[in-house]
This record gives C-alpha cells, sequence and structure tokens, in this order.
C-alpha cells in the first residue's frame, strides 16, 4: 500500500532523512515516534508529495509528487498545528467536499458525532475557533471521504475525553478499510492505537516492530474509584474526564476509552496519595 524505497531528503546539506525503506500494507495501524528532529514531519511531508527527495516514495503504486491530486483524493490528513485559515466554516467543508468528491453532510455528521455542531458556526472563520473546535472540524474533513490511508498527527491532543471516545470508535469504523500512520512524540500516547511502532532518529528507522492488537479502539472500560478524602484537584479531573460522584466526592465512577488507559491511568497517578481503591472493568457486549 505504502513504499518507501531508499528515500533521502536534505536540508542545507543536513540530511533529514537518509535512506528509509518501509512497507506499510493495507488495514496497518502504525505508530510513527521518534524525538523532535528524528524526522517524522519531513517523512509524512514526502508521504505527501510535499517535498522533493531521493528515492521513491509509492501509494498503493502511484507517487505522491508526480501524481499530487491523484493521491491526495487517497489520503485523509490531520495536521498537528491547524492551519490559520481565515476561511469560514461553511466554506471550508463545502471546499473539502468539492475536493474529495464527497457530500458535505457526512462531514458535518461527523462533526456532530464528535460533539461540534456546525450550524451556529458555519460564519465563524476556522482560525478563530478553538483548538479542541478546530481539531474536531479537521477530523471530520479526513474522515469524511473514502480515504484509503489516514495520515494524523497527534490526532486527539485537543480533544476531550468524551470526543476522544468517539473518535476511538470512527477510527475502528475504517480499521479494516484503511491503514493508518499515527505520528506522536510518546509512545504511550498511541501505543493502544496500533499493531507496529516504527521509530525514527537522525533520519534513520531505528525501531520497526509488530505490537500486540488486544485492544479494541472502540472497547470501553468501566471504572470505579474511592479516595480518602474529596479533593478539589481530583474532583476537577475526574470531572473533565465526565466521572459521576457518588458519594460526596470521595466515590466516583465513569468509563474510559480502551485506547485511553494509559493516558487514564497517567492522570490518576498524580492523586496516588489520596486513591484507596481504583478498578478498571472491560465492558463486554451482551446479547439482546
Amino acid at each position: 500500500m505504502i513504499r518507501f524505497d531508499s528515500v533521502v531528503k536534505t536540508f542545507r546539506r543536513a540530511r533529514v532523512l537518509d535512506g528509509i525503506s518501509l512497507e506499510i500494507a493495507l488495514g496497518e495501524r502504525v505508530a510513527l515516534i521518534g524525538s523532535n528532529g528524528a524526522g517524522k514531519t519531513t517523512l509524512i511531508r514526502c508521504l505527501l508529495g510535499e517535498y522533493a527527495h531521493e528515492g521513491q516514495v509509492t501509494i498503493d503504486g502511484h507517487h505522491p509528487r508526480r501524481e499530487r491530486t491523484r493521491v491526495l483524493r487517497e489520503i485523509g490528513f490531520v495536521p498537528q498545528l491547524p492551519p490559520p485559515l481565515k476561511m469560514p466554516v461553511g466554506q471550508l467543508i463545502a471546499f473539502a467536499a468539492r475536493l474529495c468528491g464527497t457530500d458535505p453532510q457526512r462531514i458535518v455528521d461527523l462533526a456532530s458525532r464528535l460533539g461540534l455542531d456546525t450550524a451556529p458556526i458555519l460564519n465563524r472563520q476556522f482560525i478563530r475557533l478553538s483548538g479542541g473546535m478546530k481539531q474536531k472540524l479537521l477530523i471530520a474533513i479526513a474522515l469524511g471521504r473514502d480515504a484509503r490511508v489516514l495520515v494524523l498527527d497527534e490526532p486527539a491532543a485537543n480533544l476531550d475525553p468524551e470526543a476522544r471516545k468517539i473518535f476511538f470508535e470512527l477510527l475502528a469504523e475504517r480499521a479494516e478499510a484503511a491503514t493508518m500512520l499515527i505520528s506522536s512524540h510518546r509512545l504511550n500516547e498511541v501505543s493502544a492505537l496500533v499493531n507496529r511502532v516504527i521509530e525514527l532518529d537522525m533520519g534513520k528507522v531505528v525501531l520497526d516492530d509488530r505490537v500486540a492488537d488486544d485492544v479494541s479502539l472502540s472497547g470501553l472500560l468501566d471504572c470505579r474509584i474511592t479516595v480518602k478524602r474529596a479533593d478539589p484537584a481530583l474532583a476537577k479531573a475526574l470531572l473533565a474526564w465526565q466521572f459521576a460522584d457518588l458519594d460526596g466526592g470521595l466515590q466516583w465512577q465513569g468509563q474510559v476509552a480502551g485506547p485511553d488507559r494509559l493516558r487514564f491511568l497517567g492522570m490518576t497517578s498524580r492523586y496516588v496519595g489520596l486513591i484507596t481503591d481504583l478498578k478498571l472493568t472491560e465492558i463486554t457486549e451482551t446479547a439482546p
């Protein structure tokens, strides 16, 4: 599906990509990790046809640089930093839909599932939206096309916990039909989303490994927490995850998306001195 063959990219004599060769198959969910300057963004831009380079990059046999219009129809892209577009939201949705040959209502419906009602903001400039609103709209645009390749750069960074759950469900719906390349600085942010990890360092592949694929993207965990005493900071954190207060701040109950379990446990670890009991139980579907 995606092939990098001896890809080299140099900026002012600095070799940012140093002979990258990779093959990524349809249906693979790949974490592209590495520190700042490792080459992740440059590799993505080569994949999107933005940079000239040595070696070859192909998507299903087509060259992103030479056949960019055709190839970009196959790609849904969510950038880490939203572009500073002054285009009104309604115009942006119409433009994106026309570009990829999809129904604008499909984008609107996906945004709604993520918790973004586009009706009141159709005339608002994209640049004036909040970070979370921008992220939801960009995800809706990326997933609102029948893309066979999804390139996601820190895709859930600005999403609230409920939107993250929906986002994981949307990815699950596309898991069999699309290849996903998810870029992140930290593996723990994306480990539960992927079945393969590729790490770059100094422009080279230093790790390419398959990982356990046991967590469902649409899976949910029931969580119950008991604490020694009510604490405003912990209460604020749990309310952000949409937990319910069962006993004056002493007992809490809520649901956590399966792929978000590490992120949730990282949050609760800050309050380990307060928590006396924490139970996570996978929610299994039962037959009606």
